[in-house]
């Protein structure tokens, strides 16, 4: 079966490019069921399915713009987290997880590369889907920030632990010997931080901070 979906290369064939896109058309389809089913309303809205497929779209497309790319995969970004961050924040952690995993599948047919489907777990699907747990805070104060920085530091845990169990021996020459137990925290938090002060700083702005507000209430009516 592992052959069938992925290359000698590790990439993907075309029967692997089919099945990640199905999944992530089911995985979406789910998340946008979810979030109808725990809304005030109670079904479906048309509200929902654009304010999450916009997210997505918003989240890929900031995730081209790179504002720096580590050579071993990782970048950051021109706030690409933030727009899953907002779904789960609008509609709940549940919605948030199986859209980050939606999400998680796209980033990975950006650019493939199979080691193993735990690999893949780690590097895309697990780690996009943990951005879900921001919507844990959505009722505290400051509940977005909280949860932008929670969801951040998740993401960071599944993608460091792929970097221990597959990605050790990418680690540079002139990197500290003394240091090398915690050569995937520091690759991989490097630049998931980075992004995330650039990101709490721009929401912090008084009148991004209005605008995300009132399109919240958008979102929730």
């Amino acid at each position: 079966m592992f052959d069938l979906l992925v290359t000698k290369d590790g990439g993907l064939t075309t029967a692997g490019y089919a099945s990640m896109i199905i999944v992530g058309i089911i995985l979406f389809v789910l998340a946008i069921i979810f979030a109808s089913k725990h809304s005030e309303k109670g079904k479906l809205t048309t509200r929902q399915l654009v304010f999450c497929a916009m997210a997505m779209a918003l989240a890929f497309l900031t995730s081209y713009i790179k504002l720096y790319e580590l050579p071993w995969g990782g970048s950051v970004t021109l706030c690409s987290m933030l727009f899953i961050v907002l779904i789960a924040n609008w509609y709940g952690v549940g919605t948030g997880i199986l859209v980050g995993l939606a999400y998680g599948i796209l980033q990975f047919l950006q650019g493939p590369y199979v080691l193993s489907f735990f690999q893949v777990g780690c590097d895309y699907i697990f780690a996009f889907a943990a951005l879900g747990i921001a919507g844990l805070f959505a009722k505290q104060n400051h509940g977005l920030l909280k949860g932008y920085i929670c969801a951040v530091l998740a993401r960071g845990v599944f993608h460091t632990i792929g970097g221990y169990l597959y990605w050790m021996s990418y680690m540079p020459d002139n990197f500290p010997t003394s240091l090398k137990s915690v050569y995937p925290i520091v690759y991989n938090y490097s630049y998931l931080l980075i992004e995330a002060v650039i990101t709490i700083i721009i929401i912090s702005i008084p009148a991004v901070d209005r605008g995300l507000k009132q399109v919240k209430k958008m979102a929730l009516i």
